[in-house]
């Protein structure tokens, strides 16, 4: 069915749903433009009048299986208010999707139609109106990001707020990491793609990748913020003291 956006966002359940449907779009969108699983590992959808890939379960293709129920994994630790930011990663480190998520009881964080934020309030048209312009962002990086390696492969890594997950929680399809980050090989670049706010939720993707790999994407599109550091580990960004 198509992705639809409610009328009214009056309830977290409301919020919390939309967020997930959400994450499975833009994950869907990057693997699928990407060109990680084969083209029967993809449904056919609608966001608004944007036509989606949404990725499935596919027999035929074991990888496809395992990232639907990393996914399953993931709403499990969101719904439960115990992830902080997943990440998407190529495990080469050549291009890391970074989604974050906050959770808010003071009401909205942004307001689309006005500089003031104190009096901000966030409707539906907001957040759809953010969603797709997120969704187009991801279509247009993703098509002009330079081709992936032949050999590369996918990891997904959730990471919790402390003080509130149980020590032993570990969501279905997810065991304790080893690591602490992600390291670049090459001189990585930052990119702020987008954020959905809701009354209840914020959702940002910011993406790291080779700084070579972004020679033919227009500038204009994102906001960037390089590195004068030639190695980088993936973590909690400095810019944001909530984070």
């Amino acid at each position: 069915s198509a992705v639809v956006f409610p009328k009214k966002i009056a309830t977290e359940q409301q919020s919390l749903m939309l967020v997930k449907r959400l994450l499975a779009v833009a994950v869907s969108c990057i693997t699928y433009l990407r060109g990680i699983f084969p083209e029967s590992a993809y449904g056919t959808r609608y966001m608004d009048d944007v036509c989606v890939k949404i990725l499935r379960e596919d027999k035929n293709c074991p990888g496809s299986t395992q990232l639907v129920k990393w996914m399953l994994g993931c709403y499990d630790a969101l719904q439960k208010k115990y992830v902080s930011p997943p990440w998407l990663c190529l495990q080469t480190v050549t291009e890391c999707y970074h989604f974050k998520f906050k959770y808010t009881h003071n009401g909205p964080l942004l307001d689309f139609g006005s500089k003031d934020k104190s009096d901000s309030t966030i409707t539906c048209a907001d957040t759809k109106k953010a969603s797709i312009l997120l969704i187009r962002k991801i279509y247009i990086l993703m098509q002009n990001l330079s081709p992936l390696p032949n050999d590369v492969c996918l990891t997904m890594k959730l990471l919790y707020y402390d003080e509130v997950t149980p020590p032993d929680y570990q969501p279905p399809g997810f065991k304790e990491a080893k690591d602490e980050g992600l390291l670049f090989k090459e001189e990585p670049m930052y990119l702020n793609v987008g954020e959905v706010p809701t009354p209840f939720h914020l959702l940002k993707l910011k993406i790291t990748t080779e700084k070579q790999r972004m020679e033919n994407v227009d500038k204009s599109i994102l906001k960037q913020r390089e590195t004068a550091e030639p190695l980088q580990v993936c973590g909690v960004s400095r810019d944001d003291p909530e984070e």
